[in-house]
């Protein structure tokens, strides 16, 4: 247990940080969850939508710091990559 006012006070800050990084990331991997099950049903219109929304959360994510700008930008070129073999196929 925290014995300094100022390690009490981290601890308060790390549980809200904690909390509300973890809405942020629940969000994206849902996100992230539903574009590869549109883009393995083979639907491109909805594939298209579901990545799109997917690579808003990422970029939010990375601007929150939830994950590492490059994180997102390596995911956002792996859904992109999806895509444009699903539009070949």
């Amino acid at each position: 247990m925290a014995n300094h006012a100022s390690a009490l006070k981290r601890n308060r800050q790390r549980i809200t940080r904690t909390a509300r990084n973890r809405t942020v990331r629940s969000a994206l991997r849902s996100a992230l969850k539903e574009a590869r099950v549109a883009i393995e049903s083979g639907d491109s219109a909805l594939a298209a939508t579901k990545a799109f929304a997917a690579k808003k959360a990422l970029a939010k994510a990375a601007s929150k710091g939830v994950i590492h700008a490059n994180n997102a930008s390596r995911r956002t070129s792996r859904l992109d990559h999806a895509l444009a073999r699903l539009a070949q196929a």
